[in-house]
Formats: structure tokens, C-alpha cells, sequence
């Protein structure tokens, strides 16, 4: 800050000059002492003068609404939305949120640092302010091929660029928890910088935890029980309550919240579809959820800005105080945080539910042509397996983590699954796309309820080479030989004909469409998988699909090298 624009603020906040802008008439929400404050607040640009009476040059009045901190979603794959930065940001900045803490990770796992470099350009184009994560799991583990490896040395330069914030999600605990010698000199490359380190522990309990926390890994958004949530924050962590298209973890860890400990307690939404934003909002439906469940309006609009601000050191937002930025969401009620107006370093971005920055959307083409698949062919869906027995994949009901089961399945006479129609098990398979290995796994899936044709896509966390499913070998090779025309996406068969696609040309990961036709071609994807492939009603196709392959969520997953049980770290065979 110039020492001019130092002298401005501070005569504004005296009330010696009129404010650059002056919101007038609100009911201001304290976060530092729990109070509702009724008064006006004056800007300069962009940071908040203060907050009493005050005079501006320009004036709008809020007639009495609420206006609390902009909120801050702690931890975002902006990749999971299947839109673009742009376009998430003309999406959730009229529900609120005005910075996120993304990982880019997904495309950086596919296009490299190259895919980092695009992120951070196209979001200097948009309001939302985006806080970059640089991926720390590249890739994910060791048990997959991605499209890039990035050690310690690739990170010591991205990591000083100011437009990084922290080290992304270290999904690799048990590297952190065994010490392993690349694990240590990537946690240090931030530690030398001084930036903060974001977490992933599904399931980490006793001594393990506390190696973990040792290294001063700062959050977690893994917890799935309230005993999770305050082990981590016994442990000095902050903890990422969960609210998302695939996972949703806040309604059970709400019940663990207290005043003592909810102020190390954020809010994330993790995978985050257009239909979830159109539809039930974003962090605002996390405040919903929270005063449904008895939680203190105050305490929950803390976790939505406070909080994260302080967990990640952003001192110059989190709350409605002089001299930080003017991130202000303006909505009637504390019950059910209708946004009317979101302000963003103090210029109006949203009102009534609309965007009001002309959306400008950054070069896609160094991120297209993401494919490199080697000798595929329907022969490579064979699975030659030597016992009627087989672990197969088990998807549980309303997440992500699957279960190892033991099953009595049907062969040909050359060793080849047979699928039953009376059972609930088809052949799965990832087929690697990036490296031109020609590698193609092949395993069982149970719970996914698809009774006729294929599904394939291109987004298949964390490497996301190309995952399919099926009822026979046919429309599985068809769905991946179209998928890989129409470079990526979403592809449903049946009978070797596509019943509904949705390319995403950015990485094979992000449409350049909006969040309406995304949200539209999910729709008749949804219904298709439904109505057509018979596909269990209570399955999320798409995004259920392709968690299967992310060997870092217990309990078994398919990697393109193989069936992988998550919980011993170590690749299993199929005959069980």
C-alpha cells in the first residue's frame, strides 16, 4: 500500500472525506465478538474503512439485511465442477463466496505444471479471488501412471510464486506416516516458504495421527465421524466440515461442534457439480445446514470466513473490520442466507442472484490433447481369472469408500467373468491415457447396478486415466473409443451407440460450456444412466464412477496397474 492510499483510508475511517462507497443501513455481522452491529460500512478502495456512520460519494442502501464476510470454501477441486475458473466463479459468487482454496491437482495430475500455470490464468480473469494449492501428490501414489511426476525439486520454484498459497492435500499419509525421503523433502519445500500444508487422512487414529500431525500438516477434510474431527483437533488441526456433491460429512460432524472447539472448524465443498450449486447453493447451504442442525448463526458464518481466514493466514479478510478487503455478502435472514448482494474489494459482483462481470474465459489449447492411449482393444477387457471366487469392489451407500468382498461369480470356459443379470457385478476397467503404456486393468464392481450397455469417462481421480464400466466388452470398447474421439468426458452406450455424451476438451476434466449446460447434459446423463443402463437410483453415476479408481480412499480401488487394496497399500489378485 502507498503511503497516498494509506492516508485516504484512514481519513475515511475518521469520517474527515466522504468513503469511496458507503453501504448504508446494515445490520453487520461481528465475527470477533459474536455481536450484530447496526450501522453503515465505508469503503476505500477496496478495504473496509469502518463501520459506524458514515458519508460516500456513492451510496446503496441495504435497508436493514445482514452483511457478513464474504465466505471462503477452504478446500475445492475447481476441476470436479467439470467448469472451467470462469466459470465457477460466475456460478458461486452469487451465493456468497468470494475466495476459495483450491487444489488443482486433477488437472496438474494430467497436463503438469502446464495445467497449474492455465488454472492460474484463467482465474485472474474473474472476481472470485482463487488461492492456489500446489499439488503435492503428482501422482497421487506411486500405483497408477499420471500424466506427470512432479518431485521436491519440480516444486521449489512454483511454490515461492506468490500466486501459490500452500502445499495441496498430502494424500499420501502413509509416506508421511512411514517418513519416506521424497515425502519429507516435499513437506519442506513449503516449510522453507513458510506456507501452510493442507491434509488427507481417512481413518488415521493413535500414534499414526500423531506422526502425521507431527509434520505439521495443518487440516483435514476426511473426517466422516465426530471422534475423527476432534482427534485432529486435539492435534492442533484444523478440520474441513464437508458439504458436496459426493461427500457430504456435515450433518455428523455438527453434532461434535462446541464452543470450544468450533473455531477450528471450516467449511469445504471438495467435488462440487453445477447441479449442487444451481439447485441447493454453496457455502450458504452450508449455513443452512448448520442453523437447521441448532448451530449458532454466528458461530457457522465464523467458520464460513473467520476461521479459514485465520487457518490459512489470510489477515486481510475473514471478517467486516477496517482495513481488510471488502468481501461482503448482503443477504435478509439468519435462518435462511438468501444472498441479495455480494460485494468483492468493495465493486458489486452479484445481485438477486446474478453475476455482474462480464465473464472473460482464457486459452483452452494447451490443455487439449490429453490423450495417449496405447494398442487398446476390446481383447484388453478380457479378465482370464482362475477361480470362481474374486474380490470384487463394493461400493457403499452416500460416499466414496468402497469395501473388499468376496464373491461367487460365473466363467466362461476360457477364464473369462461371465456377467449374470441376477447379480449386481460387471467388469470395470481404467485404461491408462497419458504415458502411451498400453496398460489396461480389469476388475469387478459390485453395488453400481448397470444392467445394460457401458459408461466411460475421462475423470477418474486422482491420474484420471479413462475408467469404464459394463455389462459386456462391446459397449465398453465402443464408450472408451469415443470418449478418446470426442477428447474426453462422458460417454453412455448401449448397443454400440452413444445415448448421451459430454465432452470436456480442457484436460479431458472441464467444459468450456456453462454451468447450465453442464448442468443440462449431466441431467440427461443422469436419466439416461436411470431410465436406460438401469443404473441403481440411489448411484451418482458419474461421480461415483469415477472415485473408483483413487487409491488413497479405502477400502479397494482399480488403479491401470491393478486391484488395489487401499488399507495395506499393496496390489492384490482377484481371485480371492
Amino acid at each position: 500500500m502507498e503511503k497516498k492510499q494509506l492516508k485516504k483510508l484512514i481519513d475515511i475511517a475518521a469520517g474527515r472525506i466522504p468513503a469511496d462507497m458507503v453501504i448504508k443501513n446494515c445490520k453487520v455481522v461481528d465475527v470477533y465478538s459474536g455481536n450484530i452491529i447496526e450501522g453503515d460500512i465505508a469503503m476505500c478502495e477496496g478495504l473496509i474503512a469502518g463501520v459506524g456512520k458514515y458519508e460516500g460519494l456513492k451510496e446503496t442502501d441495504a435497508e436493514g439485511q445482514y452483511a457478513a464476510p464474504g465466505f471462503i470454501d477452504s478446500h475445492i477441486h475447481v476441476e470436479s465442477s467439470y467448469v472451467s475458473p470462469e466459470e465457477l466463479g460466475r456460478l458461486i459468487v452469487p451465493h456468497g463466496t468470494t475466495t476459495i482454496i483450491a487444489d488443482p491437482h486433477e488437472i496438474t495430475n494430467v497436463c503438469g505444471l502446464g495445467g497449474l500455470n492455465y488454472m492460474i490464468e484463467a482465474s485472474k480473469k474473474i472476481a472470485l479471488d482463487i488461492k492456489w494449492m500446489l499439488p503435492s501428490c503428482v501422482p497421487a501414489t506411486p500405483f497408477e501412471h499420471a500424466g506427470a511426476i512432479i518431485n521436491a525439486e519440480d516444486m521449489e520454484e512454483p511454490i515461492k510464486n506468490d500466486n501459490i498459497l500452500g502445499l495441496g492435500e498430502f494424500m499420501n499419509f502413509p509416506g508421511v506416516i512411514g517418513a519416506d525421503e521424497g515425502v519429507l523433502d516435499k513437506i519442506l519445500v513449503s516449510k522453507r516458504q513458510g506456507k501452510p500444508i493442507d491434509g488427507h487422512s481417512p481413518g488415521i487414529s493413535g500414534n499414526a495421527l500423531n506422526a502425521y500431525a507431527s509434520a505439521r500438516i495443518h487440516t483435514d477434510h476426511e473426517c466422516s465421524t465426530v471422534d475423527e474431527m476432534n482427534d485432529r483437533i486435539a492435534r492442533g488441526m484444523y478440520v474441513l466440515l464437508r458439504q458436496g456433491s459426493a461427500c457430504h460429512n456435515l450433518k455428523v460432524l455438527i453434532k461434535g461442534i462446541t464452543p470450544f472447539n468450533s473455531r477450528r472448524c471450516l467449511f469445504c465443498a471438495d467435488d462440487c457439480q453445477p447441479k449442487t450449486i444451481l439447485s441447493m447453493g454453496h457455502i450458504d447451504n452450508h449455513l443452512r445446514i448448520c442453523v437447521e442442525e441448532g448451530i449458532n448463526p454466528i458461530t457457522a458464518i465464523q467458520m464460513a470466513s473467520l476461521n479459514a481466514a485465520e487457518c490459512f493466514g489470510l489477515d486481510d479478510r475473514g471478517a467486516i473490520a477496517p482495513g481488510l478487503r471488502a468481501d461482503i455478502a448482503l443477504f435478509d435472514n439468519l435462518k435462511d442466507f438468501n444472498v441479495q448482494r455480494v460485494f468483492i474489494e468493495g465493486k458489486e459482483a452479484a445481485s438477486q442472484g446474478c453475476y455482474k462481470i462480464p465473464v472473460k474465459r482464457h486459452d483452452i489449447s494447451k490443455t487439449k490433447g490429453s490423450f495417449h492411449v496405447k494398442d487398446f482393444s476390446k481383447e484388453k477387457l478380457k479378465l482370464n481369472i482362475k477361480s470362481d471366487k474374486a474380490n470384487v469392489i463394493n461400493i457403499l451407500p452416500g460416499g466414496v469408500v468402497t469395501s473388499k468382498e468376496t464373491e461367487e461369480i460365473s466363467r466362461d470356459e476360457n477364464g473369462d467373468f461371465v456377467y449374470t443379470p441376477s447379480a449386481d457385478i460387471v467388469k470395470v476397467a481404467v485404461v491408462e491415457r497419458h504415458q502411451n503404456t498400453g496398460n489396461v486393468a480389469v476388475a469387478l464392481l459390485k453395488g453400481y447396478g448397470i444392467k445394460e450397455g457401458a459408461v466411460a469417462l475421462s475423470i477418474a481421480h486422482d491420474s484420471h486415466n479413462i475408467i469404464v464400466v459394463g455389462v459386456n466388452d462391446e459397449d465398453m470398447a465402443f464408450g472408451v473409443e469415443e470418449l478418446i474421439k470426442q477428447d474426453g468426458g462422458i460417454v453412455l452406450v448401449k448397443d454400440r451407440k452413444i445415448i448421451a455424451s459430454m465432452p470436456l476438451p480442457i484436460a479431458g476434466l472441464m467444459s468450456d460450456q456453462s454451468g447450465e449446460w453442464v448442468d443440462e447434459k449431466l441431467t440427461h446423463i443422469h436419466e439416461a444412466a436411470h431410465d436406460i443402463l438401469k443404473i441403481n437410483e440411489d448411484v451418482e453415476p458419474v461421480m461415483t464412477l469415477c472415485f473408483m479408481s483413487l487409491a488413497v480412499i479405502p477400502e479397494i480401488k482399480l488403479t491401470d496397474m491393478g486391484l488395489f487394496d487401499v488399507t495395506k497399500f499393496e496390489f492384490i489378485n482377484i481371485e480371492a
